[in-house]
C-alpha cells in the first residue's frame, strides 16, 4: 500500500474502491474452490439454506470494511514498520474477546506472552510516531484511528472464528466464505455511497489509475489470498495464533523497508522487534491448543461424560 502513494503522501486512486474489487476478488476466488469440492449448481441452495448464517456474517464484514478502509488512512500517516507494530496492540484486545466469546481462560503464561508482545509495542511508541504531520490534532486524530482498528481487527477476527466453528460449523467454509465477502460488497458500496466517491467511480481517469498500475493490482491480488488464507487458518487454529504469526511481519516488514524505502531501523524498532520475537516465541512453547469441536459439541460431550458417571455409580450401589 506505501508503495501505491504519491510524492505528497496520498493514493491518486478511490481506496474504497480497492478495497470494493479485493472483496469481488476473494468472492471468484471463494466460488471457483467451491466448485472443485461441490457442483456449481448447488450454491445457491446451499446459501439459501443457510441464509441466516448470513445475516449473522454482516457484523465481521462491516468491521473488516472499516479495517481495510483504515489501513489506507493510518498508512498515509505512520511508516510502515510503526503501524505494524502499533496494530500489535491488538493481541491483548484479542486475548480478552477470546475469553469472553469462547469461555476460555488463557493461562499464566499465555497472558505474560500477551503482555509482551504488547510492551513491545510500547517501547516502539517510546520513539516516536513517524507522522507526516506535526500538528497534534492529528497525532490525536491517528492515535484514535489506529485504535478504532485495532478493534475492529480483534473483534472482526474473534467473531468470524466463532462463526466458523460453532455458528456456521456445518457450513462449508467456501459458503461462509462467499457470506463474508457479499456483505462486505454490500458495506463497501454503502460506504462509497455515503463519502460520495460512487459518483467519482464513472470518470475515467479513476479506472485508468487503478487498473493501470501493477502495484495497486499486486496490492489488491495479496489482500484477496491474505483473506482466503485468513479464513483456513481461524477455521483449523485460532485468532491469539493467528495475531502471533502476524507479529512476525514486524522483522520482514522493517528489513524490507529499510532496503526498499530506506526508512532507518533505529534502536527503540531493534527492541521492540526483538521482545516481540520473544513474546512469540514464549507463546509458542504454552499455546492455546486448538479443537475443532464447536461448544455446542463439548457441552454435549460433558453431559454425555456426566451421564455415564452417574450410571456407573448408580450400578455399583446396586450392586
Amino acid at each position: 500500500m506505501t508503495a501505491t502513494k504519491t510524492s505528497d503522501n496520498k493514493y491518486n486512486y478511490s481506496t474504497i474502491a480497492v478495497v470494493l474489487l479485493t472483496e469481488c476478488l476473494k468472492l471468484l476466488i471463494s466460488i471457483s474452490i467451491y466448485a472443485k469440492d461441490k457442483p456449481i449448481k448447488s450454491l445457491i441452495p446451499d446459501i439459501v439454506e443457510s441464509r441466516k448464517v448470513l445475516i449473522l456474517y454482516f457484523v465481521p464484514a462491516f468491521l473488516y470494511c472499516l479495517y481495510n478502509n483504515l489501513s489506507f488512512i493510518n498508512l498515509a500517516s505512520f511508516d510502515p514498520t510503526t503501524y505494524y507494530l502499533l496494530l500489535q496492540l491488538r493481541v491483548a484486545v484479542t486475548g480478552v474477546i477470546y475469553q469472553l466469546l469462547f469461555k476460555r481462560r488463557l493461562s499464566k503464561m499465555q497472558w505474560i506472552s500477551l503482555i509482551l508482545l504488547t510492551i513491545g509495542c510500547v517501547v516502539k511508541q517510546i520513539g516516536g510516531f513517524a507522522l507526516k504531520s506535526s500538528t497534534s490534532s492529528l497525532i490525536s486524530l491517528n492515535l484514535l484511528l489506529i485504535l478504532l482498528q485495532v478493534f475492529c481487527s480483534c473483534f472482526a477476527g474473534v467473531y468470524n472464528e466463532y462463526l466458523l466453528k460453532d455458528v456456521g460449523s456445518k457450513v462449508h467454509i467456501m459458503i461462509q466464505n462467499v457470506f463474508m465477502y457479499i456483505d462486505s460488497i454490500v458495506c463497501n458500496l454503502l460506504l462509497l455511497i455515503i463519502t460520495g466517491e460512487f459518483s467519482k467511480l464513472s470518470e475515467l481517469s479513476q479506472s485508468i489509475n487503478i487498473f493501470s498500475d501493477p502495484k495497486i493490482i499486486a496490492v489488491m491480488v495479496n489482500n484477496a489470498m491474505c483473506g482466503i488464507v485468513t479464513s483456513f487458518f481461524l477455521k483449523n487454529l485460532n485468532s491469539i495464533l493467528k495475531t502471533f504469526a502476524s507479529a512476525l511481519e514486524l522483522v520482514f516488514t522493517a528489513i524490507l523497508c529499510f532496503f526498499i524505502f530506506g526508512i532507518p531501523i533505529d534502536i527503540y524498532t531493534v527492541i521492540a522487534i526483538a521482545i516481540v520475537s520473544y513474546a512469540t516465541y514464549l507463546y509458542s512453547q504454552n499455546p492455546v491448543i486448538t479443537t475443532n469441536k464447536t461448544s455446542r459439541e463439548m457441552k454435549q460431550q460433558n453431559n454425555d461424560i456426566e451421564y455415564t458417571l452417574i450410571k456407573n455409580d448408580f450400578k455399583t450401589e446396586v450392586v
